[in-house]
């Protein structure tokens, strides 16, 4: 028989997921009419703009926004063709690709960015206290980093289908 989780359990793990899934939604919502994108290329954009020298690898790219590497191809795809970030093999790794973002990847944050930072005051913070917010800080920094102690997907083997 499987284990079940406690009633406790079970009504945090629920009110997370709500949680999750609303302001996930709203972001989306506000990326999108703010900037014409999608969350996963804002997630793209603003950690290259954040990233030393404003590049990474691919690689880096998909574990740190824990996105598929084919999947993050694609999007790379489309941020390239609309002039937003650069790809090109690194002179360092001849496996890697490093990818750049452009003046007009920055410029297209810095639309974005003023109302998602709002939203986030407004749906995430709002309700919260200092003291509930340090709390809520280091409880998903714990459940982030054992999580993350599990090795990284980009690295995972694909299983065969048979």
């Amino acid at each position: 028989m499987a284990e079940s989780l406690e009633p406790e359990q079970l009504d945090t793990y629920f009110a997370l997921m709500e949680s999750v899934s609303l302001l996930h939604h709203a972001v989306e919502q506000q990326v999108r009419s703010a900037g014409g994108l999608s969350y996963i290329q804002f997630q793209l954009l603003a950690r290259l703009a954040g990233a030393p020298d404003r590049r990474l690898t691919m690689t880096a790219l998909a574990d740190g926004v824990v996105y598929s590497r084919s999947g993050l191809t694609h999007q790379a795809g489309l941020l390239e063709k609309a002039g937003l970030i650069t790809r090109a093999p690194s002179t360092e790794d001849q496996r890697a690709t490093l990818v750049t973002i452009t003046r007009d990847g920055l410029d297209r944050v810095a639309t974005i960015l003023p109302g998602h930072i709002v939203l986030v005051r407004d749906l995430l913070f709002a309700p919260l206290s200092g003291k509930d917010l340090r709390t809520l800080g280091d409880t998903m920094t714990r459940v982030r980093d054992h999580m993350r102690a599990q090795p990284p997907r980009s690295v995972a083997t694909r299983k065969r289908q048979t």
